[in-house]
């Protein structure tokens, strides 16, 4: 039985020879030859592979950068530890939650607002990603809704964050407040 892996080859090394699909120019990586059976390709076959090399091109592209904003995201979040810029967005940025006391609904929402909006989401974006309706993630934003732990684990990861950091900021930013 003939593997995934050696159709693979089989058919780069066919796309190597031929050079072209449907008049593109194709760059595949050299075989060796011998390394795969060699047969002709239908042209299904040949858009196949096409589209199989765009779609890991796009998925490399993809966890380019998003390890770009993961590491984004340590940065500022060892700023926040560190207290350089927590305490001053604190101060620059009074909203309708700090009044005397901040309440745990309004800090939860503030510190997903200020993740959200360090990584330019819309509030779309992380709803559709955290499976929940966008009225309902704008709510617990602005802390007019309390938000189950799983609603806040799944909103988290939307955010790129885990559960245990967002719960530190969260009590960080209590702890400003009080």
């Amino acid at each position: 039985m003939e593997c995934k892996g050696d159709w693979i080859m089989e058919t780069m090394t066919q796309i190597r020879q031929n050079a072209t699909v449907d008049g593109m120019k194709i760059a595949a990586p050299m075989v060796k030859p011998g390394a795969a059976r060699m047969r002709e390709l239908t042209p299904a076959q040949r858009r196949a592979v096409v589209l199989a090399q765009q779609q890991v091109m796009k998925a490399r592209a993809a966890k380019k950068a998003k390890d770009e904003a993961a590491e984004m995201r340590r940065r500022m979040w060892r700023d926040e530890e560190s207290g350089t810029q927590a305490v001053a967005h604190a101060e620059a940025k009074p909203t309708e939650h700090q009044e005397d006391t901040l309440s745990l609904r309004g800090a939860i929402g503030l510190v997903l607002r200020d993740l959200r909006s360090r990584d330019h989401k819309t509030l779309r974006e992380v709803s559709e990603k955290a499976g929940v309706s966008l009225g309902y993630l704008s709510e617990v934003e602005r802390g007019q809704k309390e938000a189950s732990s799983e609603l806040l684990s799944s909103i988290a990861e939307a955010l790129g964050v885990s559960t245990a950091q967002l719960l530190r900021m969260v009590a960080d930013r209590l702890d400003m407040a009080a």
